[in-house]
């Protein structure tokens, strides 16, 4: 048996892409049809790369979208305006740092609107072209197993702030009703729905910093259990989540240990689970796991991040063979698939990997995988 390899979905996307998500998202005067055109050609190029290498279970790398999360503002009707920033508090932590990413352009910025009325879907075409290129490039160049990513409610709250509905749970409510198509059509085309869900690490130290962890892991639980209520109606073997503490290079000395999420992230109703398990402060953790194994559903399919999604160091196939063969020992063989910590291209233009070496990188997890 060999074993499978993913990733966690966002690739980088090139400069004439970038440019072009960047005249729609300024609102700048740019020909919707040649739009059309340059995504679907990336979303081909991106395809056949992760097919050349050897990825078995590939995305479109999210190609369409300004980034993994806001770009809900441009299939949903309710948010104007702009939302307040909440830097990580590690970063807060470390000014002259934080000052020297915004300097260096580090740091994204785009547009985070508010809000401001009720939600609802503005029935445009986004999602639709972004399955039809997918499943057209799959059917190319002979790829059988894609996903493709959606923003969990709790992650869309996360960054898109609420000045309309009374309480935050009525927001995520709203939320969850609005996405729960989005989530249906993924999986009734055919394609695994991957649910991205930094909300349950990453706004720990972000707009949660000053609640206790134990009032934080009561909130991550309001929002898994909205969402898995917007995905009551999906086969588990369709859905895959994914969980980080945010996919920036810095301290990340306020990053909420997975030990005390664990029985939420446990309690996702898909099978699938991604989560780092590579970088400097949670390499560490698959003792967790291991520590925690009575805890894991014989269900549950793990896909730990083998290599890190914010530095230039290709990892040696060595050294991912043995952080994969961590957890299988834990939960074995077949229940282990190689991933990624998190996406390489989080935003358009972003991103501190470059684009050859991100691909160089998931051929050497490749290797490693079928060493094993």
């Amino acid at each position: 048996m060999t074993i499978l390899t993913t990733h966690v979905g966002s690739l980088p996307r090139s400069k004439k892409l970038s440019n072009i998500l960047f005249q729609k998202e300024k609102k700048e005067k740019y020909n919707p049809a040649n739009f059309n055109k340059i995504v679907k050609e990336a979303v081909f190029k991106v395809v056949k790369k992760q097919k050349d290498i050897g990825i078995d279970i590939i995305s479109d790398g999210e190609m369409s979208k300004i980034s993994y999360a806001t770009y809900v503002k441009d299939r949903y009707n309710g948010f104007e305006g702009d939302s307040p920033r909440h830097p990580p508090l590690d970063l807060v932590k470390f000014p002259n740092y934080l000052k020297k990413l915004a300097e260096s352009g580090g740091t994204p910025s785009y547009s985070r609107p508010c809000c401001v009325s009720e939600i609802s879907s503005k029935n445009n075409d986004d999602l639709k072209n972004d399955i039809d290129n997918l499943k057209n490039a799959m059917d190319k160049y002979n790829v059988t197993s894609g996903f493709m990513n959606s923003a969990s409610p709790g992650v869309i709250s996360l960054f898109l702030s609420n000045s309309f509905y009374k309480t935050r749970a009525k927001y995520l409510e709203a939320i969850s009703k609005a996405m729960k198509a989005e989530f249906n059509i993924i999986v009734n085309s055919g394609l695994k729905l991957q649910i991205d869900c930094p909300d349950l690490a990453l706004s720990r130290h972000m707009i949660f910093s000053k609640l206790s962890d134990k009032e934080f892991v009561k909130i991550a639980q309001e929002n898994m259990e909205i969402l898995n209520y917007s995905l009551r109606e999906i086969p588990s073997n369709m859905l895959r989540m994914h969980v980080c503490w945010g996919n920036y290079e810095g301290p990340h000395i306020y990053d909420i240990s997975i030990g005390k999420i664990f029985d939420i992230i446990m309690s996702f109703r898909g099978d699938y689970l991604l989560f780092e398990a590579s970088n400097p402060r949670h390499a560490h953790e698959w003792k967790i796991f291991n520590d925690y194994k009575a805890k894991i559903p014989e269900s549950k399919i793990l896909i730990p991040g083998v290599i890190d999604s914010t530095s230039n160091f290709v990892e040696h196939p060595e050294l991912i063979k043995n952080r994969l063969e961590n957890f299988i020992n834990i939960v074995g063989k077949k229940r282990v698939i190689a991933g990624s910590d998190c996406g390489f291209g989080t935003f358009a233009g972003f991103g501190n990997v470059d684009e050859e070496i991100v691909f160089e990188k998931l051929k050497s997890m490749v290797i490693a995988a079928r060493k094993i």
